[in-house]
């Protein structure tokens, strides 16, 4: 199947779920009671790892529908998974969780273009020029498969030694390529999909030590330089012999000052009971202290399935029951267990609440384009918005994110996916490719709501 084909297909899959699709976002719109909606109130969405082979438990994906926001596979989108065979490209259990969490409205995180492990071994035995081809293969394969549908990708991962030094580690990559390849990686990303935020991911880089100052060296040479790099993931693995560092929050607000955002990507913290709650309160205080932190990962649902299940460092227990960490972080974020009647006076939506639209063509080629439409709140709150987007006749939109679709010919009415909660005068946005189709006319956008 064609990529456009194959776009189109998942734009008609997603018209089938349409209405549960719309039904998910209200409820996280309205709603101050799961992780996801309370991250929503503070602009920031709150995630998980996904498992492919998971989805048909009822418990994992009911827990997963109602409380997070974004998604990154765990596993599906590793370079071993996605290319075992040089040139031949399989996406089956990638594509699973990324309709699944389209259907639900949630935002997915690419997770990984550019990594030492999980390589099938026929990377290993190239030489530098067939290596450099292959990268630059591989990521224009994986990213042109879902252009326009993924909000961030781990371009590159744990490309830095541990310990002191500062060093690069060791990898097909680094020895045969040297440091380019770290450059080389992202502007193939950019190229490949400019709408998608371009991440560096790391662990053991949470508080200020020579990991950390390697790898913001080499984003400040970035910066200077050009070179497209939008983020950097903080993996936050904790645990009693590597706690939060005291200067956490600072740390992110140095990397953030360098005009990126910050993402803690892989988030878990071993232990339990109130010690663990403490943490993890922590953690989320301090993304919230950072403006430019967009948002928290964690890295799975549920204990049982945890890569570190002994340390049982999530939110879920192995039954999918709430722990204290789980209130702690909902606590943290703002919400409650009773979001209360969207009617009561003094909840957002009173009467006085709007909302205005702008439209962006932020990418175009031959054969398409990338709209970007921002919405931004008047001057009171809002909790949720709706805007029409009408297309040329022979214009159709292939894929959609940040925002949840509904069609009446080519008019295009969207809600919010994560994102309907605004501060007064805040922004939020969403953005779709469009097929020209013979076409090269911008869309009209319509009058925005807001309640």
């Amino acid at each position: 199947m064609s990529m456009t084909l194959r776009r189109l297909s998942r734009a008609a899959t997603a018209g089938l779920v349409a209405a549960a699709a719309l039904t998910a976002a209200a409820h996280s719109a309205e709603a101050a009671d799961t992780l996801g909606s309370a991250a929503a109130g503070q602009g920031r969405y709150f995630g998980t790892a996904v498992a492919a082979s998971h989805l048909g438990e009822a418990d994992y994906t009911a827990t997963l529908d109602r409380e997070f926001s974004s998604v990154t596979p765990e596993n599906e989108m590793k370079w071993d998974a996605t290319e075992p065979s040089r040139g031949t490209f399989t996406f089956t259990s990638a594509d699973r969780i990324v309709d699944h969490a389209q259907s639900q409205g949630m935002d997915v995180r690419g997770h990984t273009l550019v990594w030492h492990s999980q390589l099938p071994s026929w990377v290993g035995s190239l030489g530098a020029s067939d290596l450099r081809t292959a990268m630059k293969d591989h990521i224009n394969g994986l990213m042109g498969h879902y252009k326009g549908e993924i909000h961030s990708w781990d371009v590159v991962n744990e490309a830095f030694q541990d310990g002191g030094s500062g060093a690069r580690r060791s990898s097909p990559f680094q020895d045969k390529l040297g440091d380019g390849f770290i450059e080389e990686a992202f502007r193939t990303a950019r190229a490949a999909d400019p709408a998608a935020k371009l991440c560096y991911n790391d662990y053991n880089t949470d508080g200020v030590n020579a990991k950390s100052n390697a790898v913001y060296n080499m984003v400040k040479d970035f910066k200077s330089r050009g070179v497209p790099i939008d983020c950097v993931g903080f993996q936050s693995h904790f645990n009693s012999n590597s706690p939060v560092p005291s200067d956490y929050r600072q740390n992110l607000q140095r990397f953030a000052d360098l005009g990126v955002d910050v993402q803690i990507t892989e988030l878990d913290i071993e232990g339990s009971g109130s010690a663990q709650a403490a943490d993890y309160t922590k953690v989320v205080e301090a993304c919230l202290a950072v403006d430019r932190c967009a948002g928290m990962t964690v890295w799975g649902v549920t204990d049982k399935y945890s890569w570190r299940s002994s340390g049982t460092p999530l939110l879920f227990d192995g039954n999918y029951q709430e722990k204290p960490a789980y209130d702690a972080v909902l606590s943290a974020l703002g919400g409650s267990g009773d979001p209360g009647d969207p009617g009561d006076p003094g909840d957002p939506g009173d009467g006085t609440a709007s909302c205005t639209a702008t439209y962006t063509r932020t990418a175009d080629w031959n054969s398409g384009y990338n709209g970007q439409v921002t919405i931004t709140a008047g001057d009171e709150p809002i909790s949720t918005w709706t805007v029409t987007v009408t297309l040329p006749a022979q214009q159709s939109v292939s894929s959609l994110w940040n925002g949840t679709p509904t069609w009446n010919g080519n008019v295009m009415t969207v809600k919010p996916s994560w994102n309907g909660t605004l501060a007064a005068g805040a922004s939020t946005g969403f953005g779709f490719t469009a097929a020209k189709n013979g076409s090269d006319a911008a869309p009209t956008v319509g009058t925005c709501t807001a309640s």
